[in-house]
């Protein structure tokens, strides 16, 4: 294949998607750092916006109809080369205190936050501090001999380091962000290696962990506070954050996140940390148990940051331009993925990992993004490189059908049937 193209759509061309936000499936070897926003090749007027796209189209209506049946919950949002095309809020981010989700609401990630970990990794890669070829026992102490001298920052990011997920403690809530600290270091350390390493693995929580440690252990600061600093910042993402459960119970900018029960009510899962959980499996799912999420994971973000993260992505904010190729680089090959997120698969031609992110080819294009799913909340980011648009999703109840939205703001982008 020439260096310069992707299956036959000229790489300068791809160049001048900056201005593409964020969302919830992924994409292969797009080049995201280049030239300035608005750069792309001209279109007639009007002929890259969709009509299913446009306020009133079909995906509008479709999210509509769910709010109105009360199966969706928040926001989404299309962004199209910079430019709000459609931006819809429904229900309540808090329900005691009448407080709506509107475009500033901020709601919890889950493993949409996950991708930051990476990002962080491959700015200390790029400025010499880290080798994508260094094993775990480089940096960290207190691992078993095989995985500290056997598995690399590259097995880690791109799920092959063949190691296992630990056991959680499901019934512990933390009190604060040292315990909660601590506890991930321990719990971390106890990880097994189950096959050999280059081996994909399947959602092992020690490799989001791990590469966290990593990242605290070259700066000599929090994950949490580097991610803030040197991503969110950068950014611009104002309202986007590592927020504690305090803050969660007192900011009103944050959605609260509501479990279903099963007595067909729904509960709000931070004032209420173990109501509907009559088993430690139950209340270990309560994202509010964690006080912080753990280093690695989650964090809250809105609509717009998110927008800007890929707006970030596309103009060497947070990554120069050959370290943004590597991070939505296609690194494994893909069977039909759920990502989490219901029993049918991605409609993608073509599913492949790149760094803690899906990549597909979907419809003739790549889409690049990540999803997340927690008890009471749901978020999606999904960026379009060959078209300039971006798709968000951002929901704080848990029984909406999340497959389906982002099903349907795919085909709204692509024409995708």
């Amino acid at each position: 294949m020439d260096p310069d193209s992707v299956r036959g759509v000229d790489r300068r061309r791809l160049l001048g998607w900056g201005g593409v936000a964020a969302a919830g499936a992924a994409a292969i070897g797009v080049p995201l750092v280049g030239a300035a926003p608005g750069h792309a090749d001209p279109a007639p007027a009007g002929a890259d916006i969709p009509p299913d796209t446009r306020p009133g189209g079909a995906y509008d209506r479709y999210v509509a109809n769910l709010a109105a049946d009360d199966k969706f919950s928040g926001v989404v949002m299309l962004s199209h080369r910079g430019r709000t095309v459609l931006s819809r809020s429904y229900g309540m981010a808090d329900r005691e205190k009448r407080i709506r989700n509107h475009e500033g609401t901020a709601f919890n990630l889950s493993s949409a936050g996950k991708p930051f970990g990476a990002v962080a990794i491959l700015q200390l890669a790029q400025r010499g501090k880290v080798n994508l070829w260094d094993t775990v026992g480089t940096y960290l102490k207190g691992f078993a001999p095989e995985i500290a001298g056997q598995v690399t920052i590259h097995h880690l990011l791109s799920g092959t380091s063949g190691l296992n997920s630990p056991d959680e403690d499901l019934e512990r809530v933390f009190q604060s962000r040292e315990e909660m600290h601590e506890y991930c270091e321990r719990w971390a350390r106890q990880a097994k290696l189950v096959s050999a390493p280059g081996t994909p693995t399947e959602h092992a929580g020690a490799e989001v962990a791990i590469p966290a440690m990593i990242v605290e252990a070259v700066t000599g600061t929090t994950y949490w506070d580097y991610v803030e600093e040197h991503l969110f910042g950068r950014c611009g993402m104002t309202g986007t954050a590592f927020y504690t459960r305090p803050q969660w119970l007192t900011d009103e900018h944050i959605a609260h996140s509501y479990m279903r029960q099963s007595d067909g009510s729904r509960v709000d899962a931070v004032r209420n940390l173990d109501k509907g959980s009559p088993d430690p499996y139950q209340l270990g799912k309560n994202p509010a148990r964690g006080f912080i999420d753990p280093p690695g994971d989650g964090g809250f973000a809105t609509a717009p940051d998110l927008i800007r993260f890929a707006h970030a992505l596309g103009d060497g904010t947070v990554l120069d331009r050959p370290y943004a190729e590597l991070f939505t680089g296609a690194k494994i090959p893909h069977g039909p993925q759920v990502n989490g997120r219901g029993s049918r698969a991605t409609p993608a031609d073509a599913s492949f990992g790149a760094y803690t992110l899906p990549v597909s080819l979907i419809n003739g294009q790549w889409v690049i993004g990540r999803a997340g799913v927690n008890p009471g909340s749901v978020a999606s980011w999904n960026i379009y490189p060959y078209t300039g648009w971006v798709g968000v999703i951002l929901g704080n109840h848990d029984d909406v059908p999340f497959q389906e939205i982002i099903e349907r703001e795919i085909q709204a982008v692509t024409g995708r049937r």
